[in-house]
């Protein structure tokens, strides 16, 4: 564990405070992922948004806490991934191009509008696992600099 961690967990103000606002920063990273098609966000912004979350709460409370939930982040990449090549697949066995959004289920509006919204989705979930991924391991680098 660095110094700097360790300095972190001392202080009961920036803990309360990473508390709180870890909440709020996961709830705006979910708002601008679910309104991506609606404006400025999307499946990137919002990955990435969720990813700092997590990010400063593993700065803060030490990145234990954080494996127990998210053991595997590789894994939960690949399901980001794996959705949004499932949306594309989909359309393609109904005849359609890959991410044409056809699935002969709803009118074409609302086709459109839920393949856009699958496809973010799995675009969040792999940008947010991959950015956190990327945290987690320089975090775990040890100093050999010096």
């Amino acid at each position: 564990m660095s110094r700097v961690v360790a300095i972190f967990r001392d202080d009961f103000a920036l803990r309360y405070v990473t508390s709180f606002m870890f909440s709020v920063i996961l709830m705006y990273g979910f708002y601008v992922q679910v309104h991506g098609d609606f404006s400025p966000g999307g499946g990137f912004q919002g990955g990435v948004i969720v990813a700092s979350a997590i990010i400063m709460y593993a700065m803060v409370f030490g990145d234990v806490r954080i494996r127990e939930v998210l053991p595997n982040l590789v894994t939960v990449g690949a399901i980001g991934l794996f959705i949004y090549i499932m949306t594309g697949m989909v359309s393609i066995l109904f005849g359609g191009n890959f991410l044409s959004y056809v699935f002969l289920l709803f009118d074409s509006v609302t086709e459109q509008k839920l393949g856009v919204f699958i496809v973010e989705l799995g675009v969040g979930i792999t940008v947010c696992a991959s950015i956190a991924s990327v945290y987690f391991d320089f975090a775990s680098l040890k100093n050999d600099i010096n």
